[in-house]
Parts: structure tokens; sequence; C-alpha cells
């Protein structure tokens, strides 16, 4: 399948990422970003990630595993290869900007404006999370343009 004829129908993403710290993890996803807890056990913890499944998983590194610390270039600026992240409206992003500034969090990259007034503008910004997993958070201008080359 290509472009269109991709379904549309699915309700959300699974991703199962690796953490060092389980109960740290916690706290940053749980207490500081608000995503709320599901099922869990001493190994890994599900969480609603914005409405989609996050998997926390409690592990150490592999050998042979995908390598890390790589990095990009978007729009003259640095981006963690791989990161993870999600979508927000205005309104949304906003609060969470402010509430992360009011608990002092430390950005990989500050809330920023990529591809201003061109054609898919928008708003992001990155943290890591305790497990040194890098999320992105964005908003766009025009949300109809979200897939728009």
């Amino acid at each position: 399948m290509q472009g269109r004829d991709v379904p549309q129908s699915s309700l959300a993403f699974h991703l199962a990422v690796a953490v060092n710290d389980l109960d740290e993890a916690r706290r940053f996803y749980r207490d500081l970003l608000g995503c709320r807890e599901g099922r869990s056990s001493e190994g890994w913890a599900d969480f609603d990630f914005f409405g989609h499944q996050l998997s926390l998983h409690l592990a150490a590194p592999v050998a042979g595993a995908s390598p890390s610390g790589t990095a990009g270039n978007v729009d003259g600026k640095h981006v963690d290869i791989p990161h993870f992240g999600v979508i927000l409206d205005r309104p949304d992003f906003d609060a969470l900007v402010a509430r992360l500034q009011h608990r002092g969090v430390a950005f990989v990259s500050p809330p920023t404006t990529r591809f201003p007034k061109l054609r898919g503008e928008q708003s992001s910004f990155f943290l890591r999370d305790p497990g040194g997993n890098t999320l992105e958070f964005k908003t766009f201008r025009h949300s109809d343009q979200l897939f728009d080359g």
C-alpha cells in the first residue's frame, strides 16, 4: 500500500521503549507529562500517551541492538534519532510547555517554530525521559498540513 491507500481505521499506535528505572520512568510519564498508567507488572508499564499506547519495558542493552546516539538535521537544527512523540493542538501544546517550564524541566531543544510562514509551519520541543529516550512534542499552525510535502 502506498500514500492514500494506507488504511485510516487504526485507533492508536503502540510503541514499546526501554527504560532502565521503571519507577523513575513512571514519575516522568505519569507525574510530569500527565499520562495515565494502565496495565503493568514488575518489568513493564503501559501508559496512555496522548491517546496512544506506550509500553515502558525495564531492559538492559543487548548486543546487536540498533545503534543509538545518532542525529539528523531539520530546518538547520539538530534532531536526535531515533525519537518519538505526539502532535497536539495548540492550546494543549502551550499548556504542556507552561507546565514543563514551571517544573524547571531541561529541554533537549526548547520550544521553537520551524518553517515559519511556510506550508507545514510547526512549533516543537524535545525532551529526554529518564531512560534516555528522546520525545518530540509538536503542534502545526494549520493541522490540515500534517502530511503535506
